[in-house]
C-alpha cells in the first residue's frame, strides 16, 4: 500500500487522481494479496491494528446502514461506530454512501460486512485513496518510504522513522511502517513472476543486440552511432536492467544512444518492442517512463527510422551478417525466481514474523567508501539479485579499467567452467532418453492453466513450499553426494545392462536421507530416472520406481516430478501388463500425489480410473497362490493411491463414477492388515461425501468397519471411527453400528488416551451415534459418560470438540445431568466457555444450555459466572456461536434464583441482545427471540427492552415463514406486550395482520405461541379491529376445540375481547 504498490498497480488512463484500476489478472492479485494482508491483520498485529489514522481513508461504499449490525449508533443522519478515539471522533463514520475509516481494526470488521463484494470495496477504496501511506501514518512517514523506496532497505527506513518523533506511538508508526514495507515487497515480488511468466523477449538478446551495435561506435570515419550505453549498469538475475516496479510492466532496460545526425535517443526496450521514452537518462533519476513514439519490433529498424547516416552506413557493412537475433528467434525469459537461483524465497508471512527482528536486532548504517553500481537492498530481499550479480565501478583511469577487464576476464572463464561442468552433467547420452529438463518444466504451464484453480474450495493444501537447506560450500557435502554424482554419469553413458547394474548400486544407499535425495535431483539424476520410465526395459523401469519410490517422500522431490511431466509417464505404467511394474507405479503416485497439482494430474491424465481398475481382486481368500498374491499387492498399491488423491473432491467423483466404491467394499473384507489400512483410510476420506455415505451403508460396509474397531492396528481403528464419525450423520447408520454391537469398542477406545488421533476419531463416532437416544442408554452401561467427562481437561481442541459435543448429546436425558454434576464436568465445561475455537464454543453452549435445566447444576452455573462467559458469547462474530449461546441463555434465565437481578448486572447486555435482532441469520433471530421471551416476565428488564426499541424490530420481523422463528417470535411479542403501551405500539408497527397468518401454519407449536400473542394484543382496541379484518375469528373458533386447556383459554379470551368491541360499538350507535 505504499510506493511500490502504487507502481506495480495498472490504473486506466485519466488525469491525476481520477484514475481507476484496470480489470486485470495482475490487479485482482494485487487486490486479494491487500484483502489477505487486511483481513488477517487484527489477529496477527493487534496493537498496529488498533493504531488510529492520521487522516481517515474514505470512498463510496456497496453498504447500506441496514448492513452494520451490533456495535453501532445508527442515527437518520449518519451511523457511528461505538469505538472513538481519544479526541472523541468515531473509528468508523458512515454518509450514505461514504464511509470513513481511521484504523484497520474496523476496516477488517467493514470487510466482514461485505462477504461476496470484499475485492470492489479494497478496489473503491485504493482508488479514491490513491496514498493510502500519508493517511495512515502522515505525510512524513510516506515520505521516508518513499525516498527510501529505490536504494535502501527496511533497516535504514526504521533510523529515518525513528527521527520523526519518539514515544509509544511513535514505534506502533514505525512497526506499522515496515509491515506496509514488507506487504509491497511481497506484492511486487509476485507481480514479477506473473510478468516473468508471460514475456516474450529475452533480455539476454537484447543485451547481444546492444553489443553489436557498440562495434559500429568505435571507428570515427566510418562509425554508424557515436555511443550506445543503458541508463543502469547493474543486471538482475533475470537479465533485466529495468527497476522492479517497471519490469512489472514489461519493461526490459532502457538506452541513450547517440546517432551522428540527430539528437540523443532516450530508448525503451520491453516485451511488447522499442520505443523512445520520455527522456530517461541514468539510474535513480526519475524520468518520465510513457511512450513517446512507435512501437518497432527491434532497436535496428527504430534507429534506421531515427537516423538516415546510421541506415546507410549499417546497409554498406552487412548488418545481417553479423548474426544479429531477430525478435523471432528470441526466447521466453526465466522466471524471476530466487528459488531458482539458489536462494530460498521467504513467504510474505516470514517477511511479516521479522518485522519486529528488524526492529530489535538493527545497527546504525555506516556509510564510506567509493560509490558502487548496487541495486538496493530492498530487491536484494525480493530475490532479484543473482549469486554472483556485481555492479561494475566506473572506470576511473586507463590502467584501472585494464586491471578490472583482467578480473572480469577471469570471473567470466570460472563461470564459463562451471556452466560447462554443469551441462555436462545434464545431458544424457543414453539412446533411450528423449525429455530433457527444460522442456519438462516448459510444458505444464501452458498444459495445466486452465485447470488451476479447478480443485475444491475446501480442499486444504498439505504441503506448503520449504525452503531448500543448501550447503554454505562444497566442504560440507558428504560422502554420498559425490558417489551419488559419480553413479548419475553412469547412468547417463552406460549400456542397458550398466543402467541396471547403476540402479541396483544406487538403491544400496541411504535413499530416506534428505541429503541424497535432493543430491538425485542436483546432478540430474532425477531427470534420467523419469526418461528410464519411458524406455521398453522392464528392468530399467522397476529399478527406476524403486528408486522414485523412495526419494518422492521429500516434498522438494515430488514437486520436481510434477514439474518434469514425470507424473504423466508413471500414471501411463498403469498399464502395463507386467504386476510388479503396476505395484510400484501406484505405490509412488501414493507418495507424490500428497499435493493439490500432483492429484489434479493424476485425474487428468485417466490416472483415477486405472487405479480403480487395479483393486479388482479376490482378497479374502485364506491360501493365495503366488499369482493371487502379487494380484493382491497391487490392488493395497492401488487403494494407497487413491488414498492420497481422494483428499481431492473432483477426484472423490472420479472414483465413485469409475465403480470404486463396491471394489473397497469387497476389499474391506480382507483380513490383512497391510490392506485394510489403506482401503479404510480411502472410504473415511470419501465419507466426507453424502453418496459415498449412502453407498457405505447399503453396501454393508458398516459391518466390516464395525468388526475392524477390534483390531490390535491403533491406526486401522483410527481410520474406522473416523469413518463412523462421518456416516453417523444418518440415523440408520447409528441404528447399524448399535446392532452390530459397535458402541462397545468405541467405548473402550477411550482408554488410549494418549493416540489423540485414535482418541479424536473415537470421540466423535462417540458423538455422532449418541444422536440416538438410544444409542445413548447403550453407551450408559459401558460408563461411557464418566470416562467422557474425564476427558474435558488438558486435550487437544480437536478431540474437546467430540468430547463436549457428546455429553451434550447425554445430558438431554434428565438422569445424565447429576451424573454430569458428580463427576465435576459442569466447572470442566464452564471453563470451556472462554476458548476462541468455533466448532468447540457451539457445542459448549450446547451442553451448559442443557445441564442448566437441572436447578442443581444452575445453581453451579450461576456461583461461577457462567451466565456472564454465555452471554459473552453473543459477541462473538459468528452466527453459529451466538445463536447457540442465545439457546443457551434460555434455560439459564429460566432456572437462576433471581433471574431478573441477574440480567440486569449484565452491563450492556440488554442492549446486546436487541441489536442481534438486527441479523440476517434466521436461527440467530429465532435464538434471540426465545430469549427476549424469558427476560421479558421480569417487568424492570421488559422496561429496559422497550426503552432500547424491541418492539419495532420484533414487529419487523412477523413477515418471515419460518415455522421455528414464528414460534418464538410470537413468544417474545406476547410478553412484551405486558408493558405499558406496549399492545398499541404492535398494532401501530402492523404486527397484527402478520400475525393472523400463523394460525394457518401446520406447526402446533406455532399455533399456541401465536394465539397466546393474540391474546394479549385483543387487549388494544385497535388491534382487535385489525384482528378481525385479518379473518381472525374462524381459526380461533376452530382453536377453542383443542385438547390444551391453555390453548384454550387464550383463544376464547381473544374472540371475546373482540366480542366485547363490536357490542361496545353497537351500543355506541344506539345510544349515540
Amino acid at each position: 500500500m505504499g510506493v511500490s504498490l502504487t507502481r506495480a498497480a495498472q490504473w486506466s488512463p485519466a488525469s491525476s487522481g481520477t484514475g481507476k484500476l484496470e480489470f486485470t489478472s495482475m490487479n485482482e492479485s494485487l487486490l486479494r494479496e491487500i484483502l489477505r494482508f487486511v483481513e488477517q491483520f487484527s489477529s496477527r498485529h493487534p496493537q498496529e491494528a488498533e493504531h488510529v489514522f492520521e487522516e481517515p481513508l474514505r470512498w463510496s461504499t456497496t453498504l447500506v446502514a441496514s448492513d452494520f449490525k451490533t456495535g453501532y449508533d445508527i442515527s437518520e443522519l449518519d451511523l457511528q461506530s461505538h469505538e472513538k478515539d481519544s479526541q472523541g471522533h468515531p473509528l468508523l463514520q458512515f454518509t450514505s454512501p461514504v464511509v470513513y475509516v481511521r484504523n484497520f481494526s474496523q476496516i477488517a470488521k467493514l470487510l466482514h460486512l461485505v462477504e461476496d463484494k470484499k475485492l470492489e470495496e479494497v478496489r473503491a477504496c485504493l482508488e479514491e485513496n490513491r496514498d493510502p501511506v500519508a493517511k495512515i501514518l502522515g505525510p512524513s512517514f510516506s515520505s521516508i518510504l518513499e525516498k527510501e523506496d529505490a536504494d535502501s532497505d527496511g533497516l535504514s527506513v526504521v533510523d529515518k522513522a525513528k527521527e520523526e518523533g519518539h514515544g509509544k506511538d511513535s514505534e506502533v508508526k514505525v512497526q506499522l511502517l515496515l509491515l506496509l514495507q514488507n506487504l509491497d515487497n511481497h506484492i511486487v515480488t509476485k507481480c514479477l513472476k506473473m510478468i516473468s511468466e508471460q514475456v516474450s523477449l529475452d533480455p539476454t538478446a537484447v543485451k547481444n543486440e546492444v553489443e553489436l551495435l557498440r562495434r559500429f561506435c568505435s571507428e570515427r570515419e566510418k562509425r554508424a552511432l557515436k555511443s550506445v550505453r543503458y541508463t543502469s549498469e547493474y543486471e538482475f538475475s533475470n537479465g533485466c536492467r529495468a527497476p522492479p516496479w517497471r519490469q512489472v510492466l514489461g519493461e526490459i532496460c532502457y538506452l541513450v544512444i547517440e546517432p551522428c545526425d540527430a539528437e540523443t535517443l532516450y530508448i525503451t526496450y520491453s516485451t511488447a518492442g522499442v520505443f523512445l521514452n520520455g527522456r530517461i537518462k541514468q539510474e535513480g533519476e526519475e524520468g518520465d517512463y510513457e511512450r513517446t513514439s512507435d512501437i518497432y519490433k527491434d532497436l535496428v529498424t527504430l534507429l534506421k527510422n531515427r537516423s538516415p547516416h546510421f541506415a546507410e552506413h549499417i546497409n554498406k557493412q552487412d548488418f545481417a551478417a553479423q548474426e544479429l537475433p531477430s525478435t523471432q528467434k528470441i526466447q521466453h525469459v526465466e522466471s524471476v525466481d530466487a528459488e531458482e537461483q539458489g536462494q530460498p524465497q521467504r513467504s510474505y508471512e516470514q517477511q511479516e514474523k521479522n518485522v519486529h527482528e528488524k526492529w530489535r536486532q538493527h545497527a546504525p548504517y555506516k556509510a564510506g567508501g567509493k560509490k558502487k553500481y548496487e541495486p538496493c537492498p530492498r530487491w536484494r530481499n525480493l530475490g532479484l539479485i543473482s549469486p554472483c550479480g556485481k555492479a561494475e565501478e566506473k572506470k576511473t583511469s586507463k590502467s584501472s579499467g585494464e586491471e578490472k577487464s583482467g578480473e572480469m576476464q577471469k570471473k567470466k572463464s570460472a563461470l564459463g567452467a562451471k556452466s560447462k561442468m554443469k551441462a555436462e552433467l545434464s545431458v544424457s547420452s543414453l539412446p533411450v532418453l528423449r525429455l530433457s529438463s527444460h522442456k519438462k518444466i516448459k510444458t505444464p504451464a501452458g498444459a495445466m492453466q486452465v485447470d488451476a484453480f479447478s480443485e475444491s474450495s475446501s480442499e486444504s493444501e498439505e504441503e506448503e513450499e520449504q525452503p531448500e537447506r543448501r550447503p554454505e560450500s562444497n566442504t560440507d557435502l558428504p560422502s554420498e553426494y559425490w558417489q551419488i554424482q559419480k553413479l548419475v554419469k553412469y547412468l547417463k553413458g552406460g549400456d542397458q545392462t550398466a543402467t541396471v547394474l547403476t540402479l541396483v548400486h544406487m538403491m544400496d544407499l541411504n535413499l530416506m536421507q534428505e541429503t541424497c535425495q535432493l543430491a538425485i535431483r542436483d546432478v540430474g539424476g532425477l531427470e534420467v530416472l523419469l526418461n528410464l520410465l519411458d524406455t521398453n526395459e522392464v528392468r530399467c523401469k522397476i529399478g527406476s520406481l524403486k528408486i522414485l519410490r523412495k526419494i518422492s517422500h521429500n516434498v522438494q522431490i515430488r514437486r520436481a516430478i510434477v514439474d518434469m511431466r514425470g507424473l504423466q509417464s508413471i500414471v501411463k505404467i498403469l498399464d502395463s501388463p507386467v504386476k510388479d511394474l503396476k505395484a510400484l507405479a501406484a505405490e509412488t503416485i501414493a507418495y507424490v500425489a500428497r499435493f493439490r497439482r500432483a492429484r489434479r494430474t493424476v485425474r487428468q491424465y485417466g490416472g483415477i480410473q486405472k487405479l480403480v481398475k487395479l483393486l479388482d481382486c479376490v482378497p479374502d481368500l485364506a491360501n493365495l497362490s503366488a499369482h493371487q498374491q502379487k494380484d493382491v499387492e497391487v490392488a493395497r498399491c492401488g487403494a494407497l493411491a487413491l488414498w492420497s488423491c481422494s483428499k481431492s473432491t473432483k477426484n472423490k467423483v472420479a472414483i465413485s463414477k469409475a465403480d470404486g466404491i463396491p471394489l473397497l467394499g469387497r476389499l474391506l473384507k480382507s483380513p490383512h492388515e497391510n490392506m485394510l489400512i489403506p482401503v479404510v483410510g480411502t472410504l473415511q476420506e470419501c465419507a466426507s461425501e453424502e453418496s459415498y455415505r449412502t453407498s457405505i451403508q447399503s453396501l454393508g460396509m458398516i459391518k466390516d468397519l464395525v468388526k475392524n474397531l477390534s483390531s490390535d492396528n491403533d491406526e486401522l481403528q483410527m481410520h474406522c471411527a473416523s469413518a463412523i464419525f462421518k456416516c453417523a450423520e444418518d440415523k440408520q447408520t447409528r441404528d447399524l453400528v448399535r446392532r452390530y454391537k459397535g458402541l462397545q469398542p468405541l467405548v473402550s477406545l477411550l482408554s488410549k488416551a494418549d493416540n489423540k488421533q485414535l482418541l479424536a476419531a473415537a470421540t466423535g463416532a462417540i458423538w455422532k451415534c449418541s444422536i440416538s437416544v438410544e444409542n445413548v442408554a447403550k453407551f450408559q452401561e459401558y460408563k461411557a459418560l464418566e470416562t467422557l467427562v474425564h476427558l474435558l481437561t488438558d486435550q487437544p481442541e480437536e478431540v474437546l470438540v467430540n468430547v463436549v459435543g457428546a455429553v451434550g448429546e447425554f445430558s438431554q436425558i434428565p438422569a445424565n445431568k447429576a451424573v454430569i454434576r458428580k463427576c465435576g464436568g459442569i466447572k470442566s465445561l464452564v471453563n470451556l466457555l472462554t476458548g476462541t475455537n468455533q466448532a468447540l464454543l457451539v457445542n459448549v453452549t450446547r451442553a451448559v444450555g442443557a445441564c442448566a435445566t437441572d436447578m442443581d447444576n444452575m445453581a453451579i452455573i450461576d456461583q461461577l459466572d457462567g451466565v456472564r462467559l454465555v452471554w459473552s458469547l453473543l459477541k462473538n462474530p459468528r452466527a453459529d456461536v451466538q445463536s447457540s449461546a442465545a439457546w443457551a441463555l434460555c434455560p439459564c434465565i429460566k432456572n437462576a434464583k433471581d433471574a431478573g437481578e441477574m440480567v440486569r448486572s449484565l452491563v450492556g447486555g440488554l442492549e446486546l441482545i436487541v441489536n442481534l435482532l438486527k441479523s440476517t441469520n434466521t436461527e440467530v433471530l429465532a435464538s434471540i427471540c426465545a430469549a427476549i421471551a424469558k427476560i421479558a416476565r421480569d417487568k424492570e428488564n421488559l422496561a429496559v427492552l422497550t426503552d432500547h426499541g424491541v418492539v419495532p424490530l420484533l414487529a419487523k420481523l412477523t413477515d418471515t415463514t419460518d415455522d421455528k422463528l414464528r414460534r418464538h417470535l410470537a413468544e417474545a411479542i406476547g410478553h412484551c406486550c405486558m408493558w405499558g403501551s406496549n399492545r398499541a405500539s404492535f398494532g401501530d408497527a402492523g404486527a397484527v395482520a402478520p400475525l393472523v397468518q400463523y394460525l394457518s401454519s401446520k406447526d402446533t407449536a406455532v399455533h399456541q405461541s401465536t394465539v397466546m400473542a393474540l391474546y394479549q394484543l385483543s387487549k388494544d382496541p385497535n388491534n382487535c379491529i385489525s384482528m378481525h379484518r385479518s379473518g381472525v375469528v374462524k381459526p380461533l373458533i376452530h382453536i377453542m376445540g383443542s385438547d390444551d386447556e391453555t390453548l384454550q383459554e387464550a383463544a376464547a379470551g381473544c374472540v371475546l375481547n373482540i366480542r366485547l368491541l363490536a357490542q361496545a360499538n353497537r351500543e355506541a350507535t344506539f345510544y349515540y
